[in-house]
């Protein structure tokens, strides 16, 4: 147990910038209550106690603003940055070494009593208001963008943005479990820009072998580092 104290700690310390010292971490970080609390009701719910499991949570998530039912299942160092509208239901199922940020949803797509929330790898990042929703699998060392809205699995090392979630593949080796966690959230590729780009470069390649070489009447450019000219259309 104090392992598992000391652990949690730890992996504030590592993942938030602003974590000064130990006492700050304890008496200021809601995620790291909420988790603690969610491993006693955890341990009730399946000892039985159904009741009083849930009577804990729902006393949580009024101190904490996170609600975590007893029933999900949730690996080591697990850390929540913020914790602020995260959900996290009943039959979820969360790996080691993974980092919510505030308004995250592990939400349910179905009426049943069987497996209908994600389950999540190990070394995953899941970005500010994100939903990962229904019974898919997010494999490890992925990282989710804020505000996606991811309703298919993902195999490991993806990176998953938009809404619905488009899926990229990382490139290189998964990382190794003793590396810690990548928390690079903010890289991430911005699919439909690219997509319309191509398909800008292509229109104008067509126009040319039409044209005979020329090209007639108003061109659409790509972004230039990143950046859309208003100029380039009509608004």
């Amino acid at each position: 147990m104090f392992k598992t104290i000391h652990d949690d700690i730890q992996s504030v310390l590592d993942r938030d910038p602003a974590a000064r010292n130990v006492l700050e971490v304890l008496l200021c970080y809601p995620g790291l209550h909420a988790i603690w609390a969610h491993r006693l009701a955890h341990r009730l719910w399946k000892s039985g106690l159904k009741l009083f499991a849930r009577w804990i949570s729902q006393t949580v998530r009024s101190l904490t603003g996170i609600e975590i039912h007893p029933g999900a299942t949730i690996g080591h160092n697990f850390f929540i940055d913020h914790g602020m509208g995260v959900v996290i239901g009943e039959t979820a199922e969360v790996g080691d070494n993974v980092t919510l940020y505030h308004g995250v949803t592990l939400g349910g797509t179905s009426l049943h009593k069987t497996k209908r929330h994600p389950t999540i790898g190990d070394h995953v990042v899941i970005g500010a208001g994100a939903k990962v929703l229904g019974a898919i699998t997010i494999g490890a060392n992925s990282r989710i963008g804020a505000n996606a809205v991811v309703v298919r699995s993902a195999p490991p090392d993806s990176v998953i943005v938009g809404v619905p979630g488009q899926v990229v593949l990382r490139d290189g080796q998964p990382h190794p479990a003793t590396e810690k966690v990548d928390l690079d959230h903010g890289n991430l590729p911005d699919t439909i820009g690219e997509t319309l780009a191509t398909l800008i470069a292509h229109v104008e390649s067509l126009e040319k072998r039409v044209n005979g070489g020329g090209v007639y009447g108003p061109t659409l450019h790509g972004p230039k580092q990143g950046v859309w000219h208003a100029s380039d259309f009509s608004i």
